[in-house]
């Protein structure tokens, strides 16, 4: 089809809902057919059936025995070639996948037009607010022993031994078999080696089981030993990434194959192993290693003022489905953070189901950032570089005392360097801002008492 012929489509847009608009497409019925004659004339070229050569069969037998399988590959083709055009010409920003109710119904007819509506999410347009002077408080933080002796606690229990247990208590670990069932019995999850921790005294009966935060687990788990199964019900929390668990009564059923509990290994002992000569000298480097993350956290604290300074001074009307579908974009980008403020694995996934029992407000919340990000990365012609991704991937291993390349391939993996670089992005549009704001030193204390009442 040529250039000209493509030009001739007759497109409208018009808008359908925030962020939201409907294109109307028309092929002119010459398109159609020019469309038509060519898949046929490309398949005669290489058809092979009993009684001719090869390019020799008739088109009347052709277009008898594939007619239907041409003319589904032709409007597949027409209209990917007149939607890509439509969104060039109108210089559309397209958010998502496209949506076309009835399209599959729709069938090519010889001497007539193809006309195709599809709906689409934009990017929402909004007026960025001020990037500079932003106001900014910047705590003035320290490491306090108290802080040095519960890293120390945590790594000895990182690094402690598992005891394996006939019975369970609070704080110990149950492997086992894990499903999921939706209310019409549809299994969603089953999973061997499934690990759920029995709630510990400090987590008031809460825990966790298949990514889904239970309020009230301890009650129903119990104190279950192995070989027991035990059956867990939980409503599916509303920002869950997965949109069929979102709001519904879940059920679960976990057999207990294994019960440990871990033993924390003794100071002295993880000091040598991790090549000290004595607990006093690891603590001196667990000192040195908290001072550095100092740093970040303060610039982390300033970073959250910025954020929420650019999303109490922005209004933007949000397309709609795509805040349905920022939830699996927020648990990512938690996930990310948590990761760079070397928070553990497990500590992190229970942040992650808090986060998915988030409210509502949060995705909308969520969401506005992304796009003010967006729009402010391009004014300030933020670039991310290779060596940029490769840094933030090796201050993530050196948090959890992993190798990056380690680190790296498991992001690979799990197709989270995109996340990485998302991260980087968003870190250096928000340092930059923060580079013109204006930032007050104050004390932990007064920083604590100002900001008490927000996350």
């Amino acid at each position: 089809m040529s250039e000209s012929a493509v030009a001739e489509n007759n497109v409208t847009v018009s808008d359908v809902g925030p962020s939201r608009k409907k294109i109307t497409i028309e092929v002119p019925a010459d398109v159609v057919a020019g469309k038509i004659r060519d898949s046929v004339d490309t398949l005669m070229a290489e058809a092979d059936l009993p009684g001719f050569r090869k390019g020799r069969v008739p088109r009347r037998l052709v277009e008898k025995r594939f007619g239907s399988s041409i003319r589904g590959e032709t409007k597949n083709q027409i209209v990917a070639e007149a939607y890509n055009r439509a969104i060039d010409d109108n210089e559309l920003k397209v958010i998502g996948e496209p949506a076309s109710d009835g399209l599959d119904d729709l069938e090519l007819e010889d001497g007539k037009p193809f006309k195709f509506e599809v709906e689409i999410e934009v990017l929402p347009e909004f007026a960025l607010p001020e990037l500079k002077g932003i106001k900014v408080f910047k705590p003035q933080l320290e490491v306090k022993d108290e802080a040095v002796a519960a890293e120390l606690e945590r790594l000895c229990t990182v690094e402690g031994q598992l005891e394996e247990r006939e019975t369970s208590e609070p704080g110990d670990y149950l492997t086992g078999v894990a499903r999921m069932e939706l209310p019409d019995g549809t299994e969603f999850y089953n999973i061997n080696g499934a690990v759920v921790q029995v709630p510990a005294a400090d987590k008031d009966g809460r825990g966790m089981i298949l990514g889904i935060m239970v309020e009230d687990l301890q009650k129903q788990l119990g104190l279950p030993k192995a070989g027991d199964e035990v059956n867990i019900t939980a409503k599916g929390p509303q920002n869950h990434e997965v949109e069929r668990l979102r709001g519904t009564d879940l059920k679960m059923t976990f057999k207990v194959e294994r019960i440990d509990r871990i033993v924390p290994a003794e100071p002295a002992a993880l000091a040598l192993g991790f090549g000290f000569p004595s607990e006093d000298i690891l603590k001196e480097e667990i000192q040195k290693r908290l001072e550095g993350q100092i740093a970040a956290e303060q610039q982390q604290m300033m970073r959250q003022q910025i954020t929420t300074s650019l999303i109490e001074a922005t209004e933007m009307d949000l397309p709609e489905k795509m805040t349905e579908n920022q939830a699996g974009r927020n648990l990512e980008r938690r996930r990310m953070d948590l990761m760079y403020r070397g928070i553990e694995p497990q500590h992190i996934e229970e942040q992650i189901s808090d986060l998915r029992d988030a409210s509502h407000e949060v995705a909308v919340s969520e969401l506005k950032l992304y796009f003010i990000l967006h729009r402010a990365a391009e004014e300030l012609k933020v670039q991310v570089t290779e060596a940029d991704v490769n840094s933030r991937i090796s201050q993530m291993a050196a948090q959890r005392r992993e190798r990056p390349e380690k680190l790296r391939q498991e992001l690979i993996q799990k197709n989270q360097i995109a996340s990485v670089f998302q991260q980087v992005r968003e870190h250096k549009t928000l340092d930059a801002i923060l580079a013109e704001a204006e930032v007050e030193e104050i004390s932990q204390e007064a920083f604590a008492e100002k900001f008490a009442d927000k996350d």
